[in-house]
């Protein structure tokens, strides 16, 4: 990306909150399609996990919605009475509520995928100046899933070397116990780095970061002007 790693964080975080916060089901989807946009700017066989995760769950949001909520009165399909549930109908007010919380749902998990796959969220942690114990933890959760997929990756393509193809749900799970073991490996390894470099201590030091651009100081302060119009205009 050409911007700097905190303001494109800034604004994945913010046009998450906006999708959270609006109501109307046009400004949900424009962000929606902007953070597809971005995340499909990723490699291919990284973005795919991501894309199926937020596409399939705000779709199945979509599809029960309407099955589950009891909401307007113009009836487009009415269905048979379900004991304890009541009559199961579709009117159009349940199809739009679904789809706009689809959107939501979706959108949020796009704004995770482009944090995940876009960011260096080593540089994004060398340039937080507060609070820096919890926004290693931050970062360090949420870069489990990029970082289980490149071992899964590495992992599937040694067993194809040795003559062996992982095909189905059940062959992939084998994946299980060494994806699990290595994490705890290289949890140990990264704790073992951080006390023979001092993590914590007095006076610490920190490697020269780059100015921000004026895109940079666009994109931070467009940031919270985004949440605050997700509030009162989307």
């Amino acid at each position: 990306m050409k911007l700097a790693t905190v303001p494109a964080a800034l604004l994945f975080a913010a046009a998450a909150a906006a999708a959270l916060l609006a109501e109307h089901l046009a400004s949900v989807a424009v962000l929606f399609g902007l953070l597809l946009a971005l995340v499909l700017e990723a490699p291919v066989r990284r973005k795919r996990l991501y894309l199926i995760g937020a596409l399939a769950s705000g779709l199945g949001v979509v599809v029960v919605w309407p099955f589950v909520a009891v909401l307007g009165e113009d009836v487009l399909w009415r269905g048979p009475t379900v004991p304890v549930l009541g009559v199961i109908d579709i009117t159009r007010e349940e199809i739009a509520a679904g789809t706009l919380a689809g959107l939501r749902l979706a959108a949020v998990a796009l704004a995770f995928a482009a944090y995940a796959l876009l960011l260096d969220h080593d540089r994004l942690l060398a340039s937080l100046g507060f609070a820096r114990r919890s926004a290693f933890a931050a970062v360090l959760a949420t870069r489990l899933v990029p970082t289980l997929e490149r071992d899964a990756a590495a992992l599937a393509e040694a067993v194809r070397g040795r003559g062996l193809e992982l095909d189905g749900v059940r062959s992939r799970a084998m994946l299980v116990s060494p994806l699990v073991s290595g994490s705890l490996e290289r949890a140990l390894n990264l704790a073992e780095a951080m006390e023979a470099r001092g993590f914590g201590r007095a006076g610490r030091t920190r490697a020269p970061r780059p100015a921000w651009g004026a895109l940079d100081r666009v994109a931070a302060g467009s940031a919270p002007l985004l949440v605050v119009a997700g509030v009162l205009w989307l």
